[in-house]
């Protein structure tokens, strides 16, 4: 008789439990992303006031990458809570820390009323979020790769990569009603304290429906299985036994941190350096990207299993590079055709989509959220803080960069779709060490 995780259909509650964790995910990246859009005004309200416009900046890019550095300490030390004491309660504090730095943000006191105190507590939640949100990532992809049955874990986990850029695609309509609806002033007295409020409101919905969570069978079953004095040692059993998984994790990772952001994140500002072309149009065009980003997700995650994830990987990637140098060409030649070249290279950064199933099934399960956090936040850490400044330095001299940069991302995603290919089998899925 074959169990359910092998052979059954997805059932209304895996289908509830998918949508509920991509809704969150939705919500995640918006969260994290609101700095990005208000980085100058949030600046101004919380350092003193410059007269250089780039320091200002500077400034408020600062406040972004500081998300950055602290996500590796939330992906290590709630990673390691998430494999003993288990996925369900780690997901809930995970939304509850972001529920509430989130609310303390928006209401906030500036530097003109608290002086430094302002800065350095709005510091100190920026972090708190981005220790929430370096969790939150790998444990969505768990979470819904546990629960549904296994031949669906790909496309579940494709749903949730694909529910991200959902959300950046709601960041870019948000900020674009915000920007349009006030006045600059209204924006630096009151209107930025808006998205946080409103991202805080967002992040508290899925915590209504918290009772109708379980929590991970793959993680019931393991903790069935073991002995009453059996001790979890995650950081020990993972480091002993899977630091090959480990390496491979950090390539996968940073093959998918570099192609979001460069691609999804950094893309309009790095082409406005050396290009000229209509803004609206532009931002047009890169929204309708992002639109095909999301469908190829989907279509990679539907097209990848366990058996074919090497070859799906190495095409993938390999359609990447092509399209990211036809991309650039063609911004060079005459940029008349935009909208259907960023339609393209959206859909083929899609290749993302399949990403997080590989790396579910790299980790056992007592030490899957450890590893899965580990790999993806100190990868992300990386590519996160160098890449916007490295990329950002060498458009100013070579217009190609971006372009260079994912053909090199591209060329690692062709080794490691040749390495999956040529692997004899992937770990079996609720395998524990």
């Amino acid at each position: 008789m074959p169990s359910r995780s092998q052979y059954a259909l997805m059932s209304a509650k895996d289908k509830n439990i998918v949508l509920l964790v991509c809704f969150s995910s939705a919500v995640a990246f918006f969260d994290f992303l609101i700095y990005l859009y208000i980085a100058d005004v949030v600046a101004t309200n919380f350092f003193p006031v410059s007269v250089n416009p780039t320091i200002t900046k500077i400034q408020g890019l600062g406040l972004f990458a500081i998300g950055y550095l602290a996500r590796p300490i939330g992906g290590l030390i709630f990673g390691r809570y998430g494999d003993i004491k288990g996925r369900k309660p780690v997901l809930l504090i995970s939304m509850l820390v972001t529920v509430i730095s989130l609310a303390a943000m928006a209401m906030l006191p500036t530097y003109a009323q608290w002086g430094l105190v302002a800065p350095a507590l709005f510091i100190i939640l920026r972090l708190i979020q981005g220790i929430a949100f370096g969790l939150y990532v790998p444990l969505a992809w768990v979470f819904v790769a546990e629960h549904v049955p296994r031949q669906y874990s790909s496309v579940a986990c494709s749903y949730v990569t694909a529910s991200f850029y959902v959300g950046v695609l709601f960041s870019n309509a948000f900020f674009l009603w915000l920007t349009n609806s006030m006045t600059p002033d209204q924006l630096a007295d009151y209107g930025w304290r808006l998205p946080f409020l409103t991202g805080a409101i967002l992040s508290l919905v899925p915590l209504l429906a918290w009772r109708w969570i379980d929590e991970s069978p793959f993680f019931v079953e393991m903790k069935k299985s073991k002995p009453d004095n059996y001790i979890a040692k995650p950081f020990r059993l993972l480091f002993k036994h899977c630091k090959h998984s480990i390496f491979i994790g950090m390539v996968l990772t940073i093959i998918l941190s570099s192609i979001t952001t460069v691609i999804v994140l950094l893309l309009p500002d790095l082409i406005e350096l050396r290009f000229a072309l209509d803004s609206d149009l532009f931002g047009f065009s890169h929204s309708l990207g992002i639109v095909f980003m999301v469908l190829g997700c989907i279509f990679y995650g539907l097209i990848s299993n366990q058996q074919n994830f090497g070859k799906v990987l190495a095409i993938g990637s390999t359609l990447l590079i092509i399209q990211m140098l036809l991309f650039f060409y063609h911004l060079q030649a005459s940029g008349d055709y935009i909208l259907i070249m960023y339609s393209l290279l959206g859909f083929s950064a899609g290749i993302v989509g399949m990403v997080p199933a590989i790396l579910v099934r790299l980790f056992p399960t007592n030490v899957r959220l450890t590893g899965m956090a580990f790999c993806y936040n100190m990868a992300y850490g990386i590519v996160g803080v160098l890449v916007p400044f490295g990329l950002g330095y060498a458009t100013l001299y070579v217009s190609f960069s971006p372009a260079l940069y994912i053909a090199f991302v591209g060329f690692i995603g062709i080794i490691m779709g040749i390495y999956f290919y040529n692997l004899p089998e992937f770990k079996k899925i609720d395998e524990v060490i």
